[in-house]
């Protein structure tokens, strides 16, 4: 069975669509076992409790560094024995302790395709703008493992998403989520979950043997 850690800051839609996902079978041998926030009053933790899920406030300003931040969520992630760490709409810049103690084990879900708009600042509308700026025709979701660089890790999969010449940043990002990232999301944690997945040489493969 997967252990899973979800780290979230806003609304929890991404964990939502994974919620629902596992409680009707289309992830199986997975479990959440902890749902995190850096923001004590996300709405993504009120989703959480909801169903049943044990939840944590655990914010790097309440430690005097974010090395000690760092090392208060991988104590609370390895005392749960946690498998897989999915970002689901998590706003805080993980540091490099928290990285190499679950290298090739965090994943990030983004709203474009990688790599384009992607790198500091660029996050949530942020993106949509962006894309809408340079006139794109596709955009899209990315679901990558993390490592030190902003959206830089492997990329494990991605899904397009039509861009209309009415869209304002705000209906794309709607329809992105609601096409790619609300089924992406749930896709590859299922895919780790059966060890269908490996990475070799800074990419993704699916394995053969499965």
């Amino acid at each position: 069975m997967l252990k899973v850690g979800i780290l979230v800051s806003g609304g929890g839609t991404n964990l939502q669509a994974i919620i629902d996902r596992i409680e009707n079978q289309e992830i199986k041998n997975a479990k959440i076992v902890t749902v995190v926030s850096n923001r004590k009053k996300a709405y993504a933790l009120e989703r959480a409790k909801k169903h049943g899920l044990s939840t944590s406030w655990i914010s790097p300003i309440t430690y005097e560094t974010r090395e000690d931040f760092d090392q208060a969520l991988i104590n609370h992630f390895q005392a749960l024995e946690v498998d897989l760490v999915v970002l689901a709409g998590y706003l805080v810049v993980l540091g490099s302790r928290f990285i190499n103690a679950y290298r090739n084990r965090i994943i990030n879900v983004h709203p474009s395709l990688l790599p384009a708009f992607s790198g500091d600042g660029f996050y949530g509308l942020r993106v949509h703008e962006a894309a809408l700026d340079r006139g794109v025709k596709v955009s899209g979701a990315t679901i990558h493992f993390v490592d030190e660089g902003t959206d830089t890790g492997p990329i494990v999969a991605q899904k397009t998403v039509e861009v209309l010449e009415t869209d304002t940043p705000e209906t794309l990002q709607k329809r992105i989520m609601e096409e790619a990232e609300w089924q992406l999301l749930p896709e590859v944690i299922n895919q780790i979950a059966r060890g269908q997945l490996e990475v070799i040489h800074g990419k993704v493969f699916q394995k053969k043997s499965v």
